[in-house]
């Protein structure tokens, strides 16, 4: 099929972010189909085209960051709903799919199907608008009104909705019951992080204040939601119970500075909290492979218990075991399985404590590497997940699929 994906924060493993659209899209050009990927370009000043293992990728010039106020991310996805629109409409297309966060994506996805008269999918990646509700972005009754009126209408010009984790979908099935929705989570990128093991010796080795010392990984963005301050307290307690234990924090985002102020404040910063510049996603791999316990952390909203982070899963792909400090399936998964830790919502001491008794444990560690990495090898693997995401795309389009060949994916670009 010629495919038509609008996704405005795409990434490839060279920059910093998750990376899902990207390894959906090649892998649907390595099953014959014709991808056209509509994205913003953060730095970006003019329009341009490339092409990323074989997807036609048109970037438009909407700076966006996570540092931005709300108003400026507002008027970031507005300005990328006329760029995605217009390039959207230039393009021949069977089908069109585009993912949020934001949920404005829609709104260039329904415009382009509608011209050409094929089927949108769209996919959700968050419980919009309850999160921004819940988080006290839209406030007014007026925009509140209005984000209920969007979502309502681009679940219902689309063939097909996808969402990362079953909270989401089991909202949607309950307020829209006439809607199709189909699972499909984030993934392992097992082929990314092979052999990472070597990258994570050699990051310790070339790092002084690391060594061989237990390490705690936060990878990933510094906002609002993500709560990163429940880590800086956890080490404060740490410091004087175990202070050989490293927290590292690699990431950015708006609230980086008030998490460095904070870890000043209490004494940790450089001490055993270390806050490192962001990274792209094939050079975060070795951090994984240093880390001892990964982390993925939110505020305590109860509506942000659907997530699906990318970092969770990037845990899985190394083997490594992670921790969460909110409720809901992924807490849910590793009480199941033992693949990592669930810490207390809101008492990062009582969180210290558990990560500390964990660590000294080297049992109990090698027993949540292997449940990790059999989540990410038999449940979470991105080529498994790839063949249900083909397999509703293909349905939406009323197309049969291609037979399945032995042939090995493109892989992408090779870990740094």
């Amino acid at each position: 099929m010629r495919i038509t994906y609008i996704h405005q924060h795409f990434r490839t493993p060279g920059m910093a972010g998750g990376t899902r659209s990207y390894e959906f899209a090649r892998r649907l050009v390595d099953r014959g189909h014709e991808v056209h990927l509509i994205t913003g370009d953060p730095d970006g000043t003019r329009a341009r085209t490339s092409t990323e293992a074989g997807i036609v990728v048109h970037w438009l010039p909407v700076p966006y960051d996570n540092t931005m106020s709300y108003r400026r991310r507002i008027l970031a996805f507005l300005g990328f709903v006329g760029h995605a629109a217009v390039v959207a409409g230039r393009l021949r297309h069977d089908l069109v799919f585009a993912t949020s966060t934001p949920l404005t994506v829609a709104i260039p996805g329904v415009y382009a199907a509608l011209l050409r008269r094929v089927p949108m999918v769209f996919e959700v990646r968050d419980l919009w608008p309850e999160v921004p509700i819940a988080m006290g972005v839209l406030r007014s009754p007026a925009t509140r009104w209005a984000a209920h009126r969007l979502e309502a209408w681009a679940y219902r010009r689309s063939a097909h909705v996808v969402t990362v984790s079953q909270g989401i979908a089991d909202s949607i099935e309950r307020r829209f019951p006439g809607v199709p929705v189909t699972v499909v989570p984030n993934g392992a990128d097992r082929d990314l992080f092979a052999g990472a093991d070597r990258g994570g010796a050699a990051l310790r080795q070339a790092t002084p204040w690391l060594g061989d010392r237990p390490m705690i990984l936060y990878a990933g963005a510094l906002g609002i939601a993500n709560g990163v301050e429940y880590l800086i307290r956890m080490a404060a307690r740490l410091a004087h119970t175990d202070p050989e234990v490293r927290v590292v924090i690699v990431g950015d985002g708006r609230m980086r500075d008030l998490v460095r102020a904070l870890a000043a404040e209490l004494d940790v910063l450089n001490r055993n909290v270390f806050m490192l510049d962001p990274v792209a996603k094939s050079e975060v791999v070795a951090y994984y492979a240093a880390c001892d316990l990964a982390t993925c952390l939110t505020v305590n909203v109860p509506e942000l218990s659907s997530d699906s982070s990318n970092k969770f899963f990037d845990a899985f792909a190394a083997g490594r075991p992670v921790a969460v400090n909110h409720a809901g399936w992924g807490a849910d998964l590793l009480t199941a399985t033992g693949a990592g830790l669930v810490f207390p919502e809101d008492d990062p001491e009582g969180a210290a404590v558990l990560a500390a008794r964990f660590l000294r444990d080297p049992a109990a560690c090698a027993a949540a590497r292997a449940a990790s990495a059999e989540l990410g090898r038999d449940r979470f693997d991105r080529d498994r997940l790839f063949a249900d995401f083909e397999r509703v795309l293909l349905d939406a389009a009323g197309r049969k699929p291609a037979p399945v060949t032995h042939a090995k994916l493109h892989p992408g670009p090779a870990p740094g």
